[in-house]
């Protein structure tokens, strides 16, 4: 990246939320996001009481609003859980909070435990209305930002077929207003959100809502503003500074097709018409992915751009591409070789992915690896797409006179 660019991750979760790694602290954190090449990353979980404290006791004030911890910038942020009945059922949401200052975050912590026991999880359960949420915030912490989250997973978004809504006003009303970015989920990607012309006003944002360290950075954001809070939040309500975002293939997301994973079963949107939206082997409904849903609520036809939209990149990460090449596990420690040796020596991850001279690739790495990286650039991939909880799988398309070298390699 050049020197004015920086990389954002808003939106992960720290080792007291459930299934999360105890490498999720300070020192996890920011150790990987320096090998991914991620200069701002979010706390994450700031309504956890123990790592609120953890983090008071450890950041350190270095901008308006922006904190730091070994080499690593941080924005307090923490997502929550919006359950509420409504006339038309129980509906169930999350949204990322953004916060400048301890003291909000503090004040707003107050509010909270008033709705749920934060201490249960990092991640709480709030029996709290997203409007009613939104007056609190507005009155107890006004410098924070609300970006509702991955809003297309069914059973916990703000579209979700699950329990979602059909319209952003519907959900936030007299607030909607003040909403200015939403986070497009692992299972969709800017081009489809661009299909519903009621979303074109808000800046689509990508995080990886990691729950280990090596996954940071699978999804983000390229900004090029002064990296301080409010600079953030200006980019965000113009649509000015932010670069492009880095993408999942969204069909490697777990929910972006339909089906039912108990039978195995995995549909497109009209496939599922076809079926009723009913499971062939056993009758029940499936589970409505996110691809359906922006069936059901977009109107604009596939491949349409809005004038002001803010490009995107899709990636594989460096260490899945090394596993495919070497055909052993993510986690083996050959692919851990690999992945540390290729970033000591070409510095962050993501640049090397995105940025760095084709012709580098081509003569610097190894052969077979080199080729990977520029098939994935180019989007030479074949695609399994995800379904009911059940990740999709994107392998790299290799011409056949390639795999011998591969498995020599």
């Amino acid at each position: 990246m050049e020197s004015s660019r920086w990389i954002a991750d808003l939106h992960i979760h720290s080792l007291f939320s459930r299934a999360t790694s105890k490498e999720m602290n300070l020192d996890g954190i920011s150790r990987w996001a320096r090998w991914k090449g991620i200069q701002l990353v979010g706390t994450g979980d700031f309504t956890h009481p123990e790592w609120l404290n953890y983090l008071k006791q450890n950041l350190k004030q270095e901008k308006e609003g922006i904190f730091s911890y070994g080499g690593t910038y941080f924005v307090l942020s923490a997502e929550v859980s919006n359950i509420f009945p409504t006339a038309r059922g129980t509906k169930k949401i999350h949204n990322v909070i953004l916060s400048p200052r301890f003291e909000e975050v503090e004040r707003l912590n107050r509010e909270f435990t008033r709705f749920g026991k934060l201490a249960s999880d990092g991640r709480p359960i709030l029996s709290l209305e997203v409007k009613r949420m939104m007056e609190l915030i507005k009155r107890f912490a006004p410098g924070s930002v609300v970006i509702p989250a991955h809003i297309w997973t069914p059973h916990f978004s703000l579209f979700g077929s699950e329990s979602g809504f059909n319209s952003i006003e519907d959900c936030f009303g007299e607030f909607s207003e003040d909403i200015l970015a939403l986070e497009t989920g692992l299972s969709s990607d800017p081009s489809m959100n661009w299909r519903w012309s009621a979303l074109d006003r808000f800046a689509l944002v990508s995080n990886s809502d990691a729950h280990s360290p090596s996954r940071l950075g699978r999804e983000a954001n390229v900004f090029d503003v002064p990296l301080t809070f409010s600079s953030i939040v200006e980019a965000l309500k113009s649509k000015k500074g932010l670069l492009f975002t880095i993408e999942f293939f969204p069909q490697e997301g777990k929910y972006h097709y339909d089906g039912h994973r108990k039978c195995g079963v995995s549909f497109s949107p009209q496939e599922s018409m076809l079926q009723n939206n009913l499971c062939p082997l056993c009758g029940r409904l499936l589970t409505i992915g996110v691809m359906h849903r922006v069936e059901e609520l977009s109107d604009r036809e596939e491949g349409a751009t809005p004038s002001q939209a803010i490009p995107y990149r899709h990636l594989i990460p460096l260490e899945e591409i090394i596993s495919q090449v070497l055909r052993v596990g993510r986690e083996s420690q050959q692919v851990k070789r690999e992945y540390f040796r290729i970033i000591e020596k070409w510095g962050g991850e993501l640049n090397i992915l995105l940025e760095l001279e084709e012709e580098i690739i081509r003569e610097e790495f190894p052969s077979s690896i080199g080729e990977a990286i520029l098939r994935v650039r180019k989007g030479e991939v074949e695609i399994k797409p995800g379904y009911d909880g059940v990740y999709g799988e994107i392998r790299i398309k290799i011409d056949k006179e390639k795999k011998n070298q591969l498995s020599l390699f």
